[in-house]
């Protein structure tokens, strides 16, 4: 089996026990592993090029892991999520952000691809569509000593299914919150000790979400984006003894947010801002009874925020914990923005949007598997001894830190080390080539894999 680092070696051996055929085990990880080293498209075929290097093989088995071999991705996530907890997260309230993005894919018999509005490239006044998939994500949020902002490792993935699929398929129709919901709460059902925290942006700032997390108020919190015109209500009245007629179901009308902060004097607070920095801002909050025509009442508490820095347009954030500051409100949904990070690091050094799978089985693991690889990264290079991570690599003006280009870069060279040249006859004395010339080298075969 590959070598690791030690702080890795309890999640190799769990992810590999997840598998019932060693044979299977072995082609994943090295698929994986391919998929780490190579650049441009991560199509099967291109992953097979490199571990060519390594060993002769089948080509047709591989392709049969994706498709038609019988192997549970949930139980992997389900391993990668517990070392994650034991790792980083070992007691307290855990954090997760959750997100959708578009992976655009070409060919007409693609499962599940359909047109989706792109967020990234549209605006208010012109809307972009883009044929592909809609992956529902939810991340959990690492501090990591090398970094200067929360890191959003993406733990679940789920596919949104377009209303003609799920009628030709029988199954129900689940909108975005639905499907985040059910992640969720199948977070909850597998770690029922744990505390969640989760922050989503204005599409998961719905009622339907915040009755969800108020339902299981005792381990779920949200916090989103809110509105300025929300319908806020007090409790309804005890009722009497011998009154008739239907009860209430909401109590006397409270102001609008937009009303409170017209007449309320703001509070400056420093808090941590996008980006890992500060900003001072100035904060108005309230509380109240969010309601909805036949669904009830949900208590949250919210807070106006304006930023004084001039960047970023007044936002009204909630949260269902009316225990929570607003700076703990404010800061939680700031480190919501990772994820977006996320994906563009992702389509940048891990090939998202360049897989050419088609069928059911590969739609349903490849772009999951390279979603869970970007995690792997950051852990792979977490755990590497301190004489194999040096300073940031790639530099730019203003770059103090450790980013997601320094990991990759660093993973890939132990990897080319450990592995390939251990592998490749005759390789074993590029080993002591300097380590500029090494770096050439990997570049090249990257390339010509």
């Amino acid at each position: 089996m590959f070598c690791v680092p030690k702080a890795l070696v309890p999640l190799r051996d769990g992810l590999v026990s997840d598998f019932s055929r060693p044979a299977t085990a072995r082609r994943v990880v090295l698929l994986m592993l391919a998929a780490i080293l190579v650049t441009g498209n991560r199509t099967v075929a291109g992953l097979l090029r490199l571990i060519g290097f390594v060993e002769r093989l089948n080509p047709s088995t591989y392709h049969r892991v994706l498709y038609h071999r019988r192997w549970n991705a949930t139980r992997l996530a389900r391993t990668v999520i517990g070392f994650l907890l034991q790792r980083y997260a070992p007691r307290g309230v855990v954090r997760l952000c959750g997100d959708e993005t578009i992976d655009g894919h070409r060919g007409k018999k693609v499962y599940g691809k359909a047109r989706h509005r792109d967020a990234v490239r549209s605006s208010h006044s012109h809307t972009v569509f883009r044929y592909g998939h809609k992956w529902i994500v939810l991340a959990i949020l690492v501090e990591l000593p090398c970094c200067n902002r929360p890191f959003a490792l993406p733990i679940l993935v789920a596919l949104y299914r377009d209303k003609a699929t799920n009628a030709r398929e029988g199954r129900r129709h689940k909108t975005p919150v639905e499907l985040m919901c059910g992640l969720l709460a199948l977070l909850m059902r597998w770690f029922p000790e744990r505390t969640w925290r989760f922050a989503g942006d204005g599409g998961y700032g719905t009622h339907e979400f915040a009755r969800f997390a108020y339902r299981h108020r005792q381990r779920l919190t949200l916090v989103s984006k809110f509105f300025a015109d929300a319908n806020l209500y007090k409790l309804p009245p005890t009722r009497k003894a011998g009154t008739n007629g239907r009860p209430r179901t909401k109590g006397a009308a409270l102001p609008k947010p937009e009303a409170v902060v017209r007449r309320s004097k703001a509070k400056r607070l420093k808090v941590r801002w996008y980006g890992g920095g500060t900003r001072q801002v100035e904060v108005v909050t309230g509380s109240g009874n969010w309601f909805k025509s036949g669904h009830g009442l949900v208590p949250i508490a919210w807070v106006h925020v304006r930023d004084l820095g001039g960047t970023h347009r007044d936002e009204y954030f909630f949260t269902t914990d009316v225990s929570l500051s607003a700076k703990a409100i404010i800061e939680m949904y700031g480190a919501r923005w990772n994820i977006e990070t996320t994906f563009q690091e992702m389509r940048s050094h891990l090939g998202l949007e360049t897989t050419r799978g088609w069928s059911r089985q590969t739609v349903l693991r490849m772009a999951p598997c390279l979603f869970v690889l970007y995690t792997i990264v950051v852990v792979f290079y977490d755990a590497l001894p301190v004489n194999r991570r040096a300073t940031p690599l790639i530099h730019w003006a203003g770059k103090h830190h450790v980013t997601f280009s320094d990991m990759i870069v660093h993973v890939r060279r132990y990897l080319w080390q450990e592995w390939v040249f251990q592998h490749v006859p005759g390789a074993q004395h590029l080993r002591k080539l300097p380590p500029a010339t090494q770096k050439l080298l990997h570049y090249g075969l990257c390339q010509a894999a």
